[in-house]
């Protein structure tokens, strides 16, 4: 939170998570003068994770200016659930509670996969690769 970047709302937020292998990655919030193009913190926290090699969120954190908890909008709530599923615990204003009451119903990969669309997976990673 101390890094982000939020000269326009004033509202500086910072994000951490555990991934399955043990790292800890993070992220800021990041605003644009266009508004509408800014990231919010669990988008560079994805972003550290998929960089440094990938893998699955095991827990979830996020807070504002204060440390007050913060809830994920609908947006970054599909990214977590994409890079964490259904188990991924999250640090909630009302307390730690799985991604699958956070985000109930989500659409996933095996929605796409139901519908005969390629699933993303280990096709995106080899060709990050």
């Amino acid at each position: 939170m101390s890094r982000a970047y939020a000269p326009y709302s004033g509202f500086p937020v910072g994000a951490a998570a555990l991934a399955a292998d043990g790292r800890t990655v993070t992220g800021c919030n990041v605003e644009n003068a266009a508004y509408g193009v800014a990231l919010c913190a669990e988008c560079g926290l994805i972003s550290d994770l998929v960089a440094g090699g990938g893998g699955r969120l095991t827990a979830f954190t996020c807070c504002g200016r204060d440390g007050e908890r913060l809830m994920p909008c609908g947006r970054c709530r599909q990214l977590l659930w994409e890079h964490g599923g259904p188990d991924l615990l999250v640090d909630t204003p009302s307390g730690i509670r799985p991604m699958s009451e956070v985000l109930p119903d989500a659409f996933g990969a095996e929605d796409l996969a139901r519908l005969g669309r390629p699933s993303g997976g280990d096709h995106q990673e080899e060709e990050a690769n």
